[in-house]
């Protein structure tokens, strides 16, 4: 018998129940023949790359039992188990039976020593969603052996956090209730310190199966099993230690079940909450305090503590609270509310300013020395009507001088330089390695760049340099899944043709065997491909087939000497030059010619001339006519009346149509008019390409970013990547690049957000913004409910602050009119706030004018803030 040999059998047959019956009977000296083999075997299927790495995370439970019955040191055991590739096993519970069970016969104070070896090890789970939700990898072995050997279990924050998991699924899957728990005792208390337990008490609370964890403990409160004084000195401790609002709040929760008697309310802290806490506990806080009022138990100096630190939270409906609170307190204890009512002075709400203006003149006659001094300073600084009613009851105010806004300054953004070519062949393979899963253009352009100057240079020296590469991953010949150095052949992006065109260096018969076997696949994906990527993926299997064929290039023609993806064309034309009267690879001229920049020396016109090839006649009649006419693009809001994925009858679609103009040659005709059969894109990663692709041609690739579905604001794909990469770009900017960069600026994602306004402040900076289309673009999108206005406000708002303060105002020139209401209707919702931006805008570019519809709101009777902000507007930019 061969125990290495029948142990690897059972893990790939996946028996764990079997495997370990076997390895429990397996003699001293078979064990350690499986410990010589085991961890080489491992090493070296995971030189398999990303599929073998996912196979063997499948027969994790088997080599996690095999190293375990096989290792003698503990500390080799904890190693073993904790390799991430074998963390993650699909019942951890049953693993964890299964390990004890055949470390059974191992000393006591070994398995102590690996108990608290794993605990040391334990981390709280991370990656996606799915990987969160399975709980922390390792706790459950290092539970068991701690239950088995009568080991304390350790109060650090990991081990708490898998202990939470633990119940949390172990509730979801069979109902086990917590008293029954035997780690209940000694490690409630903890709950309430350890970092990370919000996590699972969120998705315990989320899932909606009967009573949760933290309901569990109110009931066992209730019933005397667990101590009431220890969940309400838990929670309090844990208000007191603040942190993020989702870590403090399942403990909110939690007190609002406990319901503590107001004698129970820990006032002063609660008092002392109020500055700094999370809205969830500071709103907690108030609630409690008012009832520890109701009862007795705060006294006057705690209560003018509270209202006034209220008052400085950001939040408006707890500035709201403070006015209702002091506007039900009794008019002496209301006194020392005053100096909170004077910071109120100074909120951006007309409405609640002056309700503590009116609040503070009623509790006139209450306030003390310093409430009295604190009012007049800040209603100095209110508008004189506002102003006229504090001074009846606090004496003549002498206004404050305004302060004057600062304009910000526009920059815009710098590119970084180009990467310099790769000086060896080793130099490119470690590049082409180290590529991962999304893909960075000029990154992409600098190794293909690299594999075809290498090439024709040195292809010995190539070949040498991929070989090792090559080697360790290729496919075993019976392999049904075809990798090509560990990318699947049958990815079309770009990273995997990058390794095709590798292939076809290192081995040109294996690659035009692999080529001839995706071909019919590769051109039926292709007719569902965005015009831009088919030209693209065309380039790099131009590449593909000239090396295969053993054929070799100086160099490309269209590698970007711009950051943009601009070919200079003096260097296009020197590169022609190097072909003499060869032609050169169709795709890669096409994209050559694509990347031209607007400008360029007419005296190149005389080399061009020279050049014999067709395509050298091309490049000089494109220089002689200065490039091609450009497109129309057509961007507009039409009713989408059929149904299908993402779409309701009766909702909105934009339309973006590029209408080229006559005399084009059929290639760029199709690129620039063609539609792609799917309005989704094939790869989530493909945008990016395109201001690469088309970098003097803004507003087609602006269009294509608009015409993708699902709708920009909803996405996470990588178009405001690709939005902030245009704006450096050259050419027209019109509807289809306003109605990118509005859709942007409303995005659901900071990241994107912030994608969208470098992309408005570059053309602000570089004086090419399109105000007067960005504001149709914001009623459009408002109107038809893509976007919501409040989230747009907030951005424009930031690119007025930014330096961009005289194209926002030109924007909401043209979308103001629009927004606002007619007779007897009620304005949009965030109509106030924009109005605004508008306000800050107008001012810091000296605007003056007028605004359609906006002299009849500042008129209107009212304190709303859209009134207040309409004769803002009006006084500010009427002459």
């Amino acid at each position: 018998m061969n125990p290495w040999q029948e142990v690897l059998d059972r893990i790939e047959e996946g028996d764990e129940e079997d495997l370990a019956a076997f390895l429990d009977g397996l003699s001293d000296l078979g064990r350690r023949a499986v410990a010589v083999q085991l961890p080489g075997h491992l090493a070296e299927e995971l030189r398999g790359g990303f599929q073998a790495r996912r196979e063997i995370e499948g027969l994790a439970p088997g080599f996690r039992l095999a190293g375990a019955a096989c290792f003698t040191g503990a500390q080799q055991v904890a190693a073993w188990l904790n390799r991430r590739e074998l963390r993650w096993v699909r019942d951890p519970e049953r693993d964890a039976e299964r390990l004890v069970f055949l470390l059974r016969r191992r000393p006591v104070e070994w398995r102590r020593d690996l108990a608290v070896r794993l605990a040391e090890r334990l981390r709280p789970p991370a990656g996606g969603r799915w990987r969160r939700g399975q709980g922390v990898p390792g706790w459950d072995v290092a539970a068991a052996l701690m239950s088995q050997t009568g080991l304390e279990p350790p109060d650090d924050d990991a081990f708490v956090v898998g202990w939470v998991w633990r119940l949390v699924l172990r509730r979801h899957a069979d109902g086990r209730r917590l008293d029954g728990d035997p780690l209940l005792a000694a490690l409630l208390p903890r709950l309430f310190q350890a970092q990370g337990v919000a996590g699972p008490l969120a998705v315990d609370e989320s899932r909606g199966v009967g009573r949760s964890v933290l309901g569990e403990l109110v009931v066992l409160a209730g019933e005397g099993r667990v101590p009431r004084g220890t969940l309400i000195d838990g929670c309090a401790g844990r208000f007191l230690a603040g942190g993020p609002a989702e870590e403090i709040a399942p403990f909110v929760r939690l007190w609002r079940m406990l319901r503590p008697l107001a004698e129970e309310i820990p006032v002063l802290e609660f008092v002392r909450l109020l500055p700094s806490a999370s809205l969830v506990l500071a709103e907690l806080a108030l609630e409690e305090l008012q009832r520890a009022e109701s009862a007795g138990l705060l006294d006057e100096e705690l209560f003018a503590e509270a209202v006034g630190a209220l008052a400085y939270r950001p939040e408006k409906k707890l500035l709201q609270s403070v006015v209702r609170w002091l506007a039900r307190t009794p008019a002496p204890r209301g006194g020392g509310g005053v100096p909170a009512l004077a910071i109120l002075f100074d909120v951006d709400t007309p409405a609640l300013r002056e309700r503590a203006v009116r609040l503070a003149v009623k509790l006139a006659p209450h306030a003390g020395d310093a409430g009295r001094e604190a009012v007049r300073e800040a209603a100095a600084r209110l508008p004189a009507g506002l102003r006229e009613r504090v001074a009846a009851g606090y004496g003549a105010i002498a206004s404050a001088e305004p302060e004057q806004p600062v304009a910000g300054v526009l920059r815009a953004p710098e590119l970084p330089a180009l990467a310099p070519p790769f000086a060896s062949p080793a130099e490119l393979v470690a590049e082409l390695r180290a590529l991962g899963w999304s893909e960075e253009p000029q990154r992409c352009e600098r190794v293909l760049a690299g594999i075809v100057e290498l090439t024709h240079r040195d292809r010995d020296g190539m070949v040498a340099a991929l070989r090792p590469w090559w080697e360790e991953s290729r496919p075993q010949a019976d392999d049904p899944n075809v990798y090509v150095f560990d990318r699947h052949v049958h990815d079309r992006g770009v990273h995997t043709l990058l390794a095709r065109c590798a292939l076809a260096v290192v081995a040109p018969q294996e690659s035009r065997r692999l080529s001839a076997a995706v071909a019919e696949s590769y051109a039926y994906h292709a007719c569902g491909d965005w015009p831009a990527q088919r030209l693209l993926r065309r380039r790099l299997e131009e590449v593909i087939a000239l090396l295969e064929g053993g054929g070799t290039l100086a160099g490309l023609l269209a590698t970007p000497t711009a950051a943009t993806g601009h070919v200079d064309a003096a260097s296009l034309v020197g590169r022609m030059e190097l072909l003499r009267d060869a032609e050169p690879l169709a795709a890669d001229f096409e994209q050559a010619l694509l990347r031209l920049p607007r400008d360029v020396d007419p005296e190149l016109l005389v080399r061009a001339d020279k050049l014999p090839s067709q395509a050298g006649r091309v490049l000089a009649a494109w220089l002689r006519d200065g490039g091609w006419p450009d497109p129309s693009v057509d961007c507009q809001v039409r009713r989408q009346e059929r149904t299908g994925y993402g779409l309701r009858s009766g909702s909105y679609r934009l339309l973006v149509k590029v209408v080229p103009p006559a005399g084009l040659p059929a290639w760029l005709a199709e690129l620039w008019g063609s539609e792609a059969r799917s309005t989704y894109l094939s790869d989530r990663s493909d945008a990016v390409w395109w201001p690469l692709i088309m970098p003097s041609h803004r507003e087609i690739v602006a269009g294509w970013l608009v015409r993708c579905m699902p709708w920009l604001s909803a996405s996470n794909d990588f178009r405001m990547a690709a939005l902030a990469a245009l704006a450096q770009g050259e050419g027209p900017v019109g509807a289809a690049t306003a109605v990118a960069v509005a859709g942007g600026l409303a995005h659901r994602w900071d990241a994107q957000r912030a994608a969208a306004a470098e992309a408005a402040l570059t053309l602000a900076a570089r004086g090419q913004f399109p105000a007067a289309e960005v504001g149709w673009a914001v009623v459009e999108l408002v109107r038809h409910e893509f976007v919501t206005l409040k989230r747009i406000t907030v951005a424009l708002d930031d690119l007025a602050a930014a330096g961009a303060h005289a194209e926002v105002w030109r924007a909401l020139a043209v979308a103001l009119p629009l927004l606002l209401p007619g007779p007897g209707e009620r304005p949009r919702a965030g109509l106030g706030e924009l109005l605004g931006v508008a306000v800050r805008a107008a001012v810091l570019a000296g605007a003056k004018g007028e605004i359609f519809g906006l002299a009849e709101m500042a008129a209107r009777k009212g304190s709303s803030l859209v009134l207040h902000e309409a004769r803002r507007l009006y006084e500010a930019i009427t002459p």
